[in-house]
């Protein structure tokens, strides 16, 4: 299964936010995997939440891939045990599933500084 996000960044970004969540009208949903993305200290910033508990951050990235007012393109594909994440084609982390049942992640939420043009 692949997600793509296509999107582009404001022209003074401070942040944004990918959340791949179980139920959007619950406040304590289970969060698959959420990206953030933060533009002061070029950060992508990966966690879940299983349960109504936060788990480690992971932060390791091999570079900064998003510049204000320039379009991406963002797949996120579930793989065996993991999701992997390309931005505009290159890999840019992969993240190990905390939630076990991956079907259960029926919504999508991204919120801050980006203007999306399609999602898929």
């Amino acid at each position: 299964m692949k997600m793509s996000i296509m999107g582009m960044v404001h022209s003074k970004p401070n942040s944004f936010v990918i959340s791949l969540i179980n139920n959007p009208s619950e406040p304590e949903t289970d969060i698959g995997l959420e990206v953030t993305v933060s533009f002061q200290d070029r950060s992508v910033i990966r966690n879940a939440k299983v349960s109504g508990k936060w788990g480690k951050e992971e932060k390791n990235i091999p570079y900064f891939p998003f510049t204000p007012m320039q379009h991406f393109k963002m797949e996120i594909l579930c793989e065996h045990q993991q999701f992997r994440v390309q931005v505009d084609g290159q890999q840019l982390f992969d993240f190990t599933y905390r939630v076990q049942q991956l079907q259960k992640l029926t919504a999508l939420k991204i919120i801050g500084d980006v203007r999306l043009t399609k999602v898929a």
